[in-house]
């Protein structure tokens, strides 16, 4: 039984840095994009919502994705899929995307806003950061309460 409060901690903890390193990684790749990336006309294929939550008595989170195609400068046709977009942009629709030659399938429509993406970057990390705190303090809890009742407390 103890395992069981070490263990789930532990899956929280690795769940953590992993969002933390996606963030962090996706972040790194669109402030690239911005900075040294190459610039193409895009045109939105689709655009459709993801929701989740709404079991019980939790809200709904509705989540606007595009669908984007462009050509890269070496003349390769690129689709990929971007969340969070405007809401004004809608099938047909013709974009400007960034994205970096070595890596265009990480390409975003989002324009240059570097203090915006410091900002975003910033909350998620300290989530993440608190997150992984509040999984190793619950960890460090149950050790000391284990063994205090197993007698082996000071």
């Amino acid at each position: 039984m103890e395992a069981f409060f070490y263990i789930l901690p532990g899956i929280f903890v690795v769940v953590g840095v992993l969002g933390l390193v996606r963030t962090l990684r996706r972040s790194s790749e669109i402030s690239r994009a911005w900075r040294h990336g190459r610039t193409a006309e895009a045109r939105c294929l689709r655009s459709y919502t993801r929701t989740s939550g709404g079991g019980g008595d939790t809200s709904v989170t509705t989540t606007l994705h595009h669908v984007y195609e462009f050509t890269t400068d070496e003349g390769r046709v690129v689709r990929f899929d971007e969340a969070s977009g405007p809401s004004t942009v809608v099938e047909g629709d013709f974009v400007t995307v960034h994205y970096l030659p070595e890596h265009p399938e990480g390409a975003t429509s989002q324009p240059p806003a570097q203090g915006k993406l410091a900002v975003g970057t910033g909350c998620s990390v300290a989530f993440f950061v608190v997150f992984i705190g509040f999984a190793l303090a619950f960890a460090v809890g149950a050790h000391f309460a284990f063994a205090e009742a197993d007698g082996l407390a000071p």
